[in-house]
């Protein structure tokens, strides 16, 4: 099945089939006059919100980097609230409250952090973001779509069968087109190139 034009998609269970890169995801969103900046995974949030009628629009640069001067931070401060950044302050924070020193924020603190920010979620509290670095609370996971490309291309060099192609890189980008445009899983395996083989070699 080959990927439809965005503005035929009825859901985002049927929009997160397919395979988008950052720049689509970033023309999408200015189509439709939505918050456009930010990592691919924000991007991913603002059109999940849109498809569930809550749109998102671009912002002027937010006032929460006025509450900066907050000195005390406990478990229950607001991440908007103290203009929360991935900072020596909140490592050491988290540092103390862990145990863990040097404190490294894993990815999906990272990604519940930048879409804590995306939708202004002033609900959202340090203690919440311990809770998500422990696995005891899931506020977005870390998008691990940007990383398909690279393990496509990689298995699919690995493969003995890719060797007859001269340039197996572009070899891959030919077979990965196809995948990416349609509902199969972004994956790389052996009856994918034999059944797309021609294909490749022809196109």
């Amino acid at each position: 099945m080959n990927r439809p034009e965005f503005d035929s998609i009825t859901d985002f269970d049927e929009f997160n089939k397919y395979y988008w890169y950052k720049d689509e995801l970033i023309k999408i969103c200015k189509a439709h006059g939505l918050l456009y900046n930010g990592s691919k995974i924000e991007l991913n949030n603002v059109i999940e919100a849109y498809f569930s009628g809550r749109k998102i629009l671009p912002s002027k640069k937010q006032s929460q980097q006025k509450n900066t001067a907050i000195t005390e931070l406990n478990l229950n401060t607001g991440l908007i609230e103290c203009g929360f950044k991935f900072s020596n302050r909140f490592r050491t924070f988290f540092a103390d409250k862990t145990g863990k020193n040097p404190f490294k924020f894993n990815v999906d603190m990272v990604a519940a952090a930048k879409a804590v920010k995306a939708r202004n979620d002033k609900s959202f509290t340090l203690g919440d973001l311990l809770d998500v670095y422990y696995g005891k609370k899931i506020y977005v996971q870390y998008d691990k779509s940007a990383l398909q490309w690279n393990k496509f291309v990689k298995d699919f060099c690995e493969d003995k069968a890719s060797r007859v192609f001269k340039n197996r890189l572009k070899a891959a980008a030919k077979l990965w087109k196809i995948v990416r445009e349609s509902d199969k899983k972004k994956e790389y395996s052996r009856e994918l190139l034999e059944k797309y083989k021609n294909d490749i070699q022809s196109s």
